[in-house]
């Protein structure tokens, strides 16, 4: 009988995440890193084109944007891709 008390409340624990079987926040824990990561990416891309070509600082603030966009396009297919998992089930 202690089991079963003791199984039914590690069940409560595991759900309250996400709820309902849908995405847990660990689930999108890197998801901020990868935006930075894209920005400074695109950053330094931007930065080392400027150098070479002599357009300082316009290709580092494209690179900026660019990097921006791709985080934000990365991050909204994340989440679409976990919508569209929760609804199928």
């Amino acid at each position: 009988m202690a089991d079963d008390n003791l199984s039914s409340q590690g069940d409560d624990h595991g759900s309250a995440g996400g709820g309902q079987g849908g995405p847990t926040p660990a689930s999108f824990a890197g998801a901020g890193v990868q935006f930075v990561i894209s920005i400074l990416l695109f950053l330094y891309i931007g930065k080392w084109l400027d150098g070479k070509l002599g357009t300082a600082p316009w290709l580092l603030m494209v690179g900026v944007f660019v990097g921006a966009g791709a985080g934000f396009y990365s991050f909204y297919r994340r989440i679409m891709a976990a919508s569209r998992d929760h609804g199928d089930r």
